[in-house]
Parts: C-alpha cells; structure tokens; sequence
C-alpha cells in the first residue's frame, strides 16, 4: 500500500514537472515555429508583394495612358489652330504688302490710274481674261492699258456699269505696239496662248532682220494713238527669251518672258485717256 502511494507521488511530482517545463518552453518552442513558418512562407509573400505592386502599376499605366491619348488630342487641336492663325496672320502681311505695293506704284505712275480689284479669271476658255471691278466712280474705256506694278497685264476688252473685262497680253487676240527699250527697235508684241505647263507665251514680231538683239533685253510699250487705245510709251511688258529669224526671211521674231503673271494678280490698274493724265 505504501509502493503504491508512493509512485502515485512520483507520477504526480513527473506530472508537474513535465507541466512546468512545457509552460516555461512552450512560448520559445512557439516562437521557433513562428519564425520557421514565416521563413518558409518569406518567397510566397515576395512574390505576391511583387505582383501586387506590378499589377498596382499597370493600373496606373492603362490610367496614364488613357490620360496621354487625350492630352496629345488636346495638344493636335491646339496646333492645328495655332497654325490657322499663324496661316492667317501670314496672309494678312502678304495682303498688306500688296497693298503698299500697288499703293507706292500709283503715286509714282506719271499718268492717272483708276485701281480696280480682280473679281473673276477665265484663262482656260476661248479667252485669257480677268474680270474688274474699278474701285474709283471714274469712268474707265475700252482699248486701255491695264497695269500692275510688274507691268502690262492687258487692256480692257469690254466695260459695264458695274465691272470690265480685260483681255490678257498672251491672248492671242491681244496686240500692242512695243520697242526694246532704250533703243530704235520697234515691233508688234502679240500674245500666244498658255504653254502645256500654263506659264503665259508671248512673241514680238516684224523686228528689222538686221537689228541687233541680246538674250534679257527689256521690251516696252512704244506708245499708240486715241483711236487705238490709250497705252503710254515706256510701260514694261517683259523680257528677250530667245531671238529667231522668220522663215521668209524678211524680220526677226523674239520669245518674250512676261513679268506680269494675270493669274497670280488681285489689284490692277487702268490706264486713263491722254485728257485725264496729270
């Protein structure tokens, strides 16, 4: 009996003990495992953290690129209306410079001049003509001269109350007497249609066979009668391009560059009659 309650005392006193030492191992034995566990899962957790962030990221990629598409929309149509306005702006001083120019060419013209604006062309029909409207209440006539400030464009074909026809230099239909200016060489400049590329053809004819003439010699009006038009003497019509013999043998006929171009024209004008010239 007294065995038996002596290892019953034991077993109590191994209980305890046993019970102590887990309580006091048990919180490092945890911790131990703890760190075990969180040294095994380190990799996954990294991982996730990483794709996280990536994904986190490619969020704010989508978002910005979204954001870019319509900041560079913005930017196109703001240049777009930068370079309108530059367009304008620009156009604007080629119109004013015209206009100074034209203005400078009528106060130093020694004959009266009545400005007129182009309002219509037709160089594609049976005529090479350009419709004016005279921005004067003078009166303007048939048959005289039409000027811009590079020279001869023409003379007028027909007059109504509101506008006129001139009929263009290199309209075959066109005829005016000419010189090469500065010397005793006189002729007939005549038009000669567009060439392929469209650039104005015009020819002085009966030029004396046995003149003299240089490649860019200035041709010039010689001057001509009431009754054949009122066109000055000394008004430029272009340049010598190339001087040829006609086959009878009798003159000369030159190609002549017009300095003049109607269709690149918007201010004219018209020559008046010898009474009105100051």
């Amino acid at each position: 009996m007294d065995v038996l309650k002596s290892k019953r005392q034991r077993w109590k006193l191994i209980a305890g003990f046993a019970g102590i030492t887990i309580l006091l191992v048990w919180p490092q034995a945890t911790y131990i495992g703890k760190q075990s566990i969180r040294t095994g899962i380190a990799p996954a957790e990294e991982i996730g953290s990483r794709f996280s962030r990536s994904f986190s990221e490619w969020g704010k990629a989508l978002r910005g690129l979204g954001g870019a598409a319509e900041r560079e929309q913005q930017l196109s149509l703001e240049l777009v209306r930068a370079q309108a306005e530059l367009n304008r702006l620009r156009d604007i001083e080629i119109e004013n410079q015209r206009l100074l120019r034209a203005l400078g060419f009528q106060q130093a013209t020694p004959y009266a001049l009545t400005p007129a604006t182009v309002i219509s062309r037709n160089i594609s029909g049976w005529w090479n003509t350009l419709r004016i409207q005279p921005n004067s209440k003078k009166s303007i006539h048939t048959d005289s001269a039409v000027l811009s400030p590079d020279g001869l464009v023409g003379r007028v074909l027909d007059v109504n109350p509101l506008s006129a026809e001139v009929l263009l230099v290199c309209d075959p239909a066109f005829r005016v007497a000419a010189r090469i200016s500065g010397r005793e060489i006189f002729g007939v400049v005549r038009g000669m249609g567009n060439s392929i590329s469209g650039q104005p053809r015009v020819r002085m004819e009966f030029i004396n066979k046995d003149s003299v003439i240089q490649i860019g010699e200035e041709v010039t009006t010689s001057g001509s009668t009431r009754s054949e038009g009122f066109f000055p003497p000394g008004i430029h019509i272009g340049y010598i391009k190339q001087v040829h013999r006609d086959e009878s043998g009798l003159y000369q006929y030159a190609e002549i560059v017009p300095r003049a171009t109607g269709g690149l024209l918007d201010y004219l004008f018209v020559v008046g009659n010898a009474e009105e010239t100051p």
